[in-house]
């Protein structure tokens, strides 16, 4: 039986609370942490005696303050549940709180679990094969094409790839997985109903109808500087292992990469060049102890306790050969040290002719090379060779 508590029905429309509801309307409160309300729970029993106790007993609770137990008076008086759940609904998201069965198991694991989590499409609370993949949101061609490949071939493997749905390698990693054919989870800076950014909303539908989109953020929470680090806490608390492509000095990537080793999740990151700022952070990382990777190998043979023989993932074919390059070529791809530039930018620095340099990426085009972009900008899309 659910702890149950009797409540003015001026203020919740009922005369009872369900200790789920309690922590859905717990979540709801401004500056009323995880860590503060199991706390409470731990000292007066459950979460739904929180709405009944007075300001002594939320007092006596450890870390609990005379400004959070007035907080806590305060707004317990106008929140309405039973409204938040119905809005949730209409948007097509269920709230999972901390007492239900459905709550993901990796995510009670760390220091400060989330009381609620909305979420649109499903979530595996027992699924222990979820791997994050996060990085820079203005990541170069090849960080573009690493993520891309890892998030599809960890898909492949039987991983959810999980990420915060951000622009760049966020956004490359969830499609990668939806390539696959694969689950991908996004987890969001901001509720459900305050898209950040919004150029990503078809993508989190595509999520939410392939995997999941959840936020612990009710709803109208708009994302600000404060939430973000809150968010990467949850990616990384949701899976066993984290994997940075690309990040530069200060990256949110990287605040998910401390986190996940203080909630003791194995860390992996992708070498750079060493003078791209971009690769600086995912350096720092692997001189800290991070895992260097170069394939999907890297990061499968940590984890095959979690196949049986009968069912490990079928490692990649061999890559496809690379292609041979002229020394014009060759000079034109050096070029491209940044993995992307300007057409006029490529005839100044290879000191080439205008015309030598169309007719060679052209051919560079033919051999899936590079790519032309709008502007006359070339993006290098192949590096082996």
């Amino acid at each position: 039986m659910e702890t149950k508590l009797l409540i003015t029905a001026a203020v919740y429309g009922k005369l009872l609370m369900t200790e789920r509801e309690a922590y859905i309307a717990l979540n709801m409160m401004e500056r009323v942490g995880p860590v503060a309300v199991r706390a409470l729970v731990e000292r007066l029993g459950s979460a739904a005696a929180i709405f009944d106790a007075d300001l002594s007993s939320l007092m006596s609770a450890q870390g609990v303050g005379p400004e959070t137990a007035a907080s806590i008076m305060r707004q317990r008086a106008v929140l309405d549940v039973d409204r938040e759940i119905s809005a949730a609904r209409e948007l097509g998201a269920g709230i999972v709180s901390w007492v239900d069965d459905d709550y993901p198991e990796l995510l009670r694991e760390i220091h400060d679990p989330p009381l609620a989590l909305y979420v649109r499409g499903q979530v595996e609370a027992e699924n222990r094969r979820v791997m994050a993949l996060v990085g820079t949101r203005r990541p170069s061609s090849y960080g573009r094409q690493v993520a891309d490949r890892l998030a599809y071939e960890l898909s492949e493997a039987g991983f959810v790839v999980i990420s915060g749905l951000a622009e760049g390698i966020d956004a490359v990693a969830h499609r990668g997985a939806l390539k696959a054919g694969k689950r991908t989870w996004a987890v969001l800076g901001g509720a459900i109903d305050c898209m950040y950014p919004v150029s990503n909303k078809g993508l989190s539908d595509e999520i939410a109808a392939q995997g999941a989109v959840m936020s612990e953020f009710p709803l109208g929470r708009r994302p600000d500087k404060t939430t973000f680090p809150m968010r990467n806490r949850i990616v990384s608390g949701l899976s066993i292992g984290v994997v940075v492509v690309e990040a530069a000095h200060g990256s949110g990537a990287l605040i998910t990469a401390r986190q996940a080793m203080e909630q003791g999740r194995s860390v992996f990151a992708v070498p750079g060049r060493i003078d791209s700022p971009g690769s600086q952070g995912c350096h720092g990382l692997i001189r800290d102890g991070a895992t260097l990777i170069a394939s999907v190998d890297d990061i499968l043979e940590d984890y095959e306790y979690l196949f049986s023989q009968a069912t490990l993932p079928r490692r990649p074919g061999p890559v496809q050969k690379a292609p041979q390059l002229s020394e014009e070529e060759a000079l034109l791809i050096e070029a491209l040290d940044q993995g992307e530039g300007r057409v006029d930018c490529l005839i100044r620095d290879s000191g080439l002719q205008p015309a030598a340099v169309s007719a060679l990426l052209l051919g560079l085009e033919m051999k899936k090379v590079v790519k032309m972009l709008p502007g006359q900008v070339v993006e290098l899309v192949r590096a082996d060779f």
